[in-house]
């Protein structure tokens, strides 16, 4: 069975946030594995409020949240985010979510993700399936809320078409290659015109290829940011034309310069 990624990649100071929380992956079923990256699980218990900020992957994700003992389970489907994440977290509660493979939503749904691109919108709305609020709150082990989500996803008879498939390779490709910088070459390798690219990420992914560059880049950036760093230097290997472009594209996905990150982080 694969197993989920161990990275931190896009959460904003991943220190920080293992400190407040209990945060897990869990394999999806083998069935599923194709589609789904991973589920995540986090759990709190906070004596003051805590805020956490995530650069997102370009993925949708299925969200069933408990904000507080005191408050209902919410679930709603969060397509591909435009801006930085945010969420306040306070006193007792949960989240269990899935988190879809770049491109492999529409295989569930059969709708364009490009619908839901950032948005946040109820379950109902997008997936025809029962609520899971009531059966991921009972669940007493990861593994049974693990089980309440193969059951949920495996209900919709998910079918990616070739369309889908080369949708997740393609992501696959600038997740996986920091060499690959421009999508004019993405498009090449590809065997299609950068407008054929472009039209596939917008239907299949909800947003273009320069998007999924981009956002890559941002989080190989935050990746660097632990200990003494060279911008310069990193700027260079993520496909920068120089150290300016780095931290204008870093400031406005996360809000603060590289250099002030890496600082807040020491």
């Amino acid at each position: 069975m694969r197993q989920p990624r161990r990275d931190t990649r896009g959460i904003v100071d991943p220190a920080g946030l293992l400190r407040q929380v209990r945060f897990r992956r869990l394999a999806p079923a083998a069935e599923l594995a194709e589609l789904v990256e991973h589920y995540w699980f986090i759990d709190w218990d906070l004596d003051r409020p805590f805020e956490q900020h995530v650069v997102g992957h370009p993925a949708v994700n299925l969200v069933v949240l408990r904000p507080t003992v005191d408050d209902p389970v919410t679930a709603e489907v969060s397509g591909v985010a435009r801006e930085l994440f945010s969420i306040k977290l306070a006193d007792r509660g949960w989240v269990r979510g899935v988190q879809f493979r770049p491109g492999a939503f529409r295989a569930f749904s059969g709708r364009s993700p490009a619908e839901l691109t950032g948005r946040r919108v109820p379950l109902a709305q997008v997936l025809p399936v029962a609520d899971p609020g009531d059966r991921l709150a009972a669940a007493a082990t990861d593994q049974a809320a693990g089980a309440v989500l193969d059951e949920l996803l495996l209900g919709l008879c998910p079918n990616p078409d070739e369309s889908v498939r080369l949708a997740m390779r393609l992501v696959d490709r600038v997740r996986q290659d920091r060499g690959l910088r421009r999508v004019e070459d993405l498009a090449q390798e590809a065997g299609m015109s950068a407008r054929s690219l472009q039209r596939l990420f917008t239907q299949y992914v909800g947003v273009g290829p320069k998007q999924v560059i981009l956002r890559y880049r941002v989080h190989g950036a935050i990746e660097h940011a632990e200990g003494e760093v060279d911008w310069a230097a990193v700027a260079a290997e993520l496909g920068y034309s120089d150290q300016a472009h780095l931290v204008r594209e870093v400031t406005a996905a996360i809000g603060v310069s590289p250099a002030a990150y890496a600082a807040s982080l020491r």
